[in-house]
């Protein structure tokens, strides 16, 4: 790790210097980085993306209230992987390879977001990528992350392996073996689209996916601490060092939360939504509760499912359920105020996040 090595040399003229070898100092101190890093770089990156006229384009089929959100500076996703990419690599061991698997794939999902991004800047359209090639993209990357588990299974069976842990149940842990690869290539493609479909209010979607990634600081803490995961009844793994980025990302999302609530400043785009799904997903696949995900982030459930109840209903029907999905757009069109459809989600997240965890007892 970049900062224990420059660090740990000088712990013998400043004791104080030893906290830096404990994992819930360096996530203290990712956190705080990745903030002070997102709220110094903020200003200067909305500046620049008004000078290069990287500017919303709002769905024409969308709310009307949306239509004067036209020209709000987007792609700030950047600036969130900016935020916690550059914090996760100071402060965690860069040699392990669960952090560079996470950051890789976190960069891949942001990749196909980011294309998707210029391609709707470039047009002055909704329309980016074609799906094809969007849901291509991130399979491609999805993959890479199913196959790099399998790899991790095969060459450290006693640490690392394919079962599937199910919450509330304590020796229901089935071994997927190569099944484990299309498993994880799904987990990973369905919640990068999830909070991208979440991402239509200011602050909406980062604001619940901090809550997200404050429960899975806490559960990549518990699932590599020797102690805890025996307490909880946790199949322990090496998973430690992405308590670093996950705390990364709860910083980055604070810090981006400052430019991004109501009315935003700045737009996270594809290249955020995508990015931010693709890493929460990662994270789950690696310690393993790619189920209890489903809990952890059940707003974006939520969205989701609204969006496939829609269209299914339409296709089958010709009648729609919701007045517009996802979810949110539904509320805001029965009334509700976009601030109070904000707040409500939020409360929603927190109420799903502390639930999650109770479930590590309840097996």
């Amino acid at each position: 790790m970049m900062l224990l090595e420059l660090l740990l040399p000088l712990e013998p003229y400043f004791g104080v210097l030893n906290v830096v070898r404990y994992i819930t100092f360096r996530t203290a101190a990712a956190s705080l980085t990745a903030l002070v890093v997102s709220l110094v770089l903020g200003p200067w990156m909305i500046r620049k993306l008004r000078d290069f006229q990287i500017e919303q384009v709002i769905r024409q089929e969308g709310p009307q209230s949306h239509h004067a959100k036209a020209g709000t500076p987007t792609m700030g996703g950047l600036l969130i992987l900016t935020s916690a990419i550059v914090p996760t690599l100071l402060w965690a061991d860069i040699a392990d390879p669960y952090v560079w698997i996470t950051v890789l794939a976190t960069l891949g999902f942001g990749a196909v977001g980011f294309t998707d991004d210029y391609l709707k800047i470039v047009r002055r359209s909704h329309h980016g990528l074609r799906p094809r090639y969007k849901i291509g993209g991130q399979l491609l990357v999805a993959l890479g992350v199913g196959v790099a588990v399998l790899v991790l299974a095969e060459q450290n069976p006693p640490l690392y392996n394919t079962r599937l842990i199910f919450p509330f149940f304590k020796n229901l842990i089935p071994d997927l073996g190569w099944f484990y690869v299309p498993f994880a290539a799904f987990v990973l493609v369905a919640w990068s689209n999830a909070v991208n479909l979440t991402d239509g209010l200011d602050g909406l979607a980062i604001s619940t996916f901090g809550v997200a990634a404050t429960a899975f600081t806490a559960l990549a803490y518990v699932t590599g601490h020797a102690v805890l995961a025996d307490y909880l009844l946790l199949v322990r793994f090496p998973v430690s060092e992405l308590t670093i980025f996950c705390g990364a990302l709860v910083g980055a999302s604070l810090g981006f939360l400052w430019y991004n609530s109501y009315p935003a400043e700045i737009f996270m785009g594809d290249v955020g939504s995508l990015a931010l799904g693709g890493a929460l997903a990662t994270v789950s696949v690696l310690i393993k509760q790619e189920l209890l995900l489903v809990i952890v982030g059940g707003i974006f459930v939520l969205e989701a499912a609204s969006v496939v109840i829609q269209v299914a209903s339409f296709k089958m029907t010709g009648r729609r359920v919701f007045r517009m999905a996802p979810l949110h757009h539904h509320f805001e069109l029965i009334g509700w105020s976009e601030p109070k459809v904000i707040a409500r989600f939020l409360i929603l997240a927190i109420i799903f996040a502390l639930f999650s965890l109770t479930t590590l007892k309840l097996r």
